[in-house]
């Protein structure tokens, strides 16, 4: 029984650890300042804000022609101006309000390297089959878990106890 287990955990050590290598090393790019748009910090002076969120919904409602459902607005500096980003759950695009006139603008597509990045870490290039294939995976790490601490006992009660 533990000769089958082995094979399970270690098959699946392998399937699972390419997702994860490929989510692990996309992460770490978005530490390196510039490798992805939007790596670039930048201080917001609360004195050029004079757009009220609760103006910035409104502002991009209107901009759609109807009531957005809206799942965040963010302020952030975007080429040195303050804006509000609207964001409309997952797939959705987002607006950018800028804080200081309203002024309503579809936020811009990103630059291709950006685009690969996010999709390696976010949607693991799967498209309409995100969620199938994140569930699948996180089954399947699931089962290597409990396959891998199944082993370690195993392993350990034997010692202890002289069994083999």
């Amino acid at each position: 029984m533990r000769a089958l287990f082995y094979k399970l955990h270690i098959w699946l050590g392998l399937i699972v650890a390419i997702p994860v290598l490929a989510w692990a090393s996309s992460g770490l790019l978005y530490a390196w300042p510039s490798a992805v748009e939007g790596g670039k910090i930048e201080s917001i002076e609360a004195t050029r804000v004079r757009v009220l969120p609760a103006e910035a919904l409104v502002k991009a409602s209107d901009f759609a022609g109807r009531k957005l459902p809206t799942t965040a607005l963010t302020l952030l500096m975007r080429d040195g101006r303050p804006v509000y980003q609207a964001i409309g759950g997952m797939g959705s695009d987002s607006l950018l309000i800028d804080a200081e006139t309203g002024v309503v603008v579809k936020t811009p597509p990103p630059g291709v390297l950006t685009r690969y990045f996010r999709q390696a870490h976010f949607y693991f290039f799967a498209g309409a089959w995100q969620v199938p294939v994140l569930v699948t995976l996180s089954a399947l790490a699931c089962i290597s878990a409990a396959s891998g601490l199944y082993l370690n006992l195993s392993m350990w009660f034997a010692k202890l106890f002289g069994r083999r």
